[in-house]
């Protein structure tokens, strides 16, 4: 850690308790440590939907044409009669209409077997994985944030990313660029009204108070100005649109109709992060995943029918992801445990519709979980550089092969 770091760290850690802001001094560190790099501008969005918890990828995208699928999941199992089927060997959960009407039209790639080279089935580390693309190393930078310092946005353009939800995601942790964290229109600071006088009074130039002085206060209050500007222009840049469909009412479809309400202003928005979850389901899994999943197609169906009637449909690429699968074999309380690979969602985006990859076998296991063949930074990759036109080695440390579904 550079020493700036350390003593910003310790100045701030004064004050730091008054504010109602999620590591708005993380950030102002990581920024004081920047260094610009140059980059290719993207026109096109992406929109990450992380399935948070751990999807089970068996009763998602069921493979109904196995005897091996039923005999492993003898009561939580997706009746053939159910099964949405895309082939004669696979289909889709019955909750996921939504999502089969979207492949129907071609608009969804299924990808199989996907995950990372040596598992790790801790909840924390493997999210941290996907969302920093480095499964051997820890890395203070999401790879999506490492995308935006690349790629030479407007500096004055407040929601070049931008989270829907409580926290700012490790996926859009970047030395350089500040993206907004909101969970409605509304947006700004949460806490009470004294830590948001007591924030305001020291990050507004009432530092004289204090018995410390920083030579990155002003940077620190930079930050937490583009917070508050970011949560005071967001009313007004989705006030006038109007959503041609009625989402669901659901906080994840109201993340999504927020979503496109971005997209549709035109401000400048590459990459939207919005999480559905918890999907850890040791217990009782068909009741929560189904409707989990009930939410996911539904919402995603609205958002891009929605997206259509606003001729924006092609220019937004949504990806899943989830920490990792679960156990091929249920368990004794009628769910599943960790497991690791699992199919990944690109749609909408211009995609070209289809299923890629075998599904793995429910036979040749890895100490009862599947293997997977897909790492998940080609995905990445292929993301970066067909769709975000940026050049995924300087995003993700290394090269990796280039997928087909774009």
């Amino acid at each position: 850690m550079s020493s700036r770091r350390q003593f910003i760290r310790q100045s701030v850690g004064a004050f730091a308790g008054f504010l109602a802001i999620d590591s708005i001094f993380a950030r102002a560190a990581r920024a004081a440590d920047a260094v610009t790099t140059p980059g290719s501008a993207a026109t096109r969005v992406l929109l990450v939907v992380n399935l948070q918890g751990g999807n089970d990828g068996l009763n998602t995208v069921v493979p109904y044409g196995d005897p091996a699928y039923y005999a492993a999941r003898p009561t939580i199992n997706v009746a053939t009669g159910e099964v949405l089927r895309l082939d004669s060997h696979i289909g889709l959960n019955p909750k996921l209409a939504g999502l089969k009407a979207l492949f129907d039209q071609q608009r969804v790639a299924i990808l199989q077997g996907v995950h990372y080279p040596n598992p790790n089935l801790s909840h924390f580390r493997s999210t941290e994985i996907w969302q920093t693309a480095a499964p051997e190393t820890i890395l203070e930078t999401g790879w999506a944030g490492r995308y935006l310092d690349a790629a030479n946005l407007p500096a004055n353009n407040l929601f070049k990313g931008l989270a829907i939800g409580p926290i700012l995601p490790k996926m859009l942790v970047a030395q350089k660029t500040d993206v907004p964290t909101v969970e409605n229109v509304r947006g700004g600071f949460r806490g009470s009204r004294e830590e948001q006088a007591s924030a305001d009074r020291i990050l507004n130039g009432a530092a004289a108070a204090y018995p410390f002085q920083s030579p990155y206060l002003q940077l620190v209050q930079e930050v937490e100005r583009d917070a508050n500007a970011s949560a005071a222009e967001l009313p007004h840049l989705v006030a006038g649109y109007k959503p041609a469909v009625e989402y669901p009412k659901t906080p994840f479809a109201q993340g999504l109709n927020l979503a496109a309400a971005v997209v549709a202003s035109g401000v400048g928005t590459k990459v939207i992060y919005i999480s559905l979850g918890s999907f850890d389901t040791h217990v009782a899994q068909r009741g929560r995943q189904d409707q989990l999943l009930a939410q996911f197609g539904d919402g995603i169906k609205a958002f891009y029918d929605d997206l259509a009637a606003h001729k924006l449909d092609d220019a937004i690429l949504t990806m899943t992801f989830s920490e990792f699968g679960r156990r091929v074999d249920e368990n004794a309380n009628r769910g599943t445990d960790h497991g690791t690979a699992a199919p990944m969602f690109l749609i909408g985006g211009g995609v070209k519709g289809g299923v890629y990859g075998d599904h793995p076998s429910l036979t040749d296991l890895d100490f009862g979980n599947l293997k997977w063949h897909t790492d998940f930074r080609s995905v990445y990759a292929t993301v970066l550089e067909r769709w975000l036109g940026a050049p995924a080695p300087r995003v993700l440390g290394g090269s990796f092969p280039m997928l087909s579904f774009v």
